[in-house]
Order: C-alpha cells, then sequence, then structure tokens
C-alpha cells in the first residue's frame, strides 16, 4: 500500500471515528443537529473508502478499514465513554485483528 493509500485510510479512519462518537452524543441526547453531523461523517469516510476499494481492491481496503475502526472505536468507547468488554468481546476482537492480518499479510507470505 502507498503512502497516499495509507493517508486516506487515516483520514477515512478519521471520519469514522468522529462519526462513531458524534452517532454516541446523538444516542445520549438526540437532536436534528447531531444527527445530520453523523450522517456527513459517515458519508465523508464511505466517499474516501470509495477510493481505496477502486485503488487496493474491496478485500484489502475494507479489512483494515474494519480492523482498525474495531480497534479505534474501542479506545474510545472505552476511554471516553467508560463502556466495558467482557472476556469474549475481548477475544473476538483479537481474534478479529487476527483475522485480518492473515487476509492483508496472506499474499506476501506467500512469496516468501
Amino acid at each position: 500500500m502507498s503512502f497516499w493509500g495509507l493517508a486516506q485510510l487515516g483520514i477515512s479512519t478519521v471520519m469514522f471515528l468522529l462519526a462513531a462518537m458524534a452517532a454516541k452524543q446523538w444516542g445520549m441526547a438526540p437532536s436534528l443537529a447531531k444527527l445530520l453531523l453523523t450522517l456527513a461523517l459517515y458519508t465523508a469516510g464511505n466517499l474516501i473508502m470509495l477510493r481505496l476499494v477502486r485503488e487496493f481492491g474491496m478485500s484489502v481496503s475494507f479489512s483494515l478499514s474494519a480492523v482498525i475502526q474495531l480497534v479505534a472505536v474501542n479506545v474510545v468507547a472505552l476511554a471516553f465513554f467508560g463502556e466495558r468488554l467482557n472476556a469474549l468481546q475481548a477475544t473476538g476482537m483479537v481474534l478479529a485483528i487476527a483475522a485480518v492480518a492473515l487476509i492483508t499479510l496472506g499474499p506476501y507470505m506467500q512469496k516468501l
């Protein structure tokens, strides 16, 4: 993946993370402004993802994005919103990260 591709992935992750935080805020105190902000942020993140899909393919783009978002959103949920994961949920996160690592690195490892 190129530097520009990683930058786009980072930007989309920030957009999705901000959208998740806006959605949490909307869930705690609904308002039209929070809903519109949430929708705008998710839309921006998805538009960036469309560029990544075109450049790197669907499997790699969505797999990387999903795991990065999984970790980032959970860090925010745990650190800022005081949410907790039970042992089974934490195990699922670790397995998801391992799965995407295998999907992403698999083609490169076969060449060794």
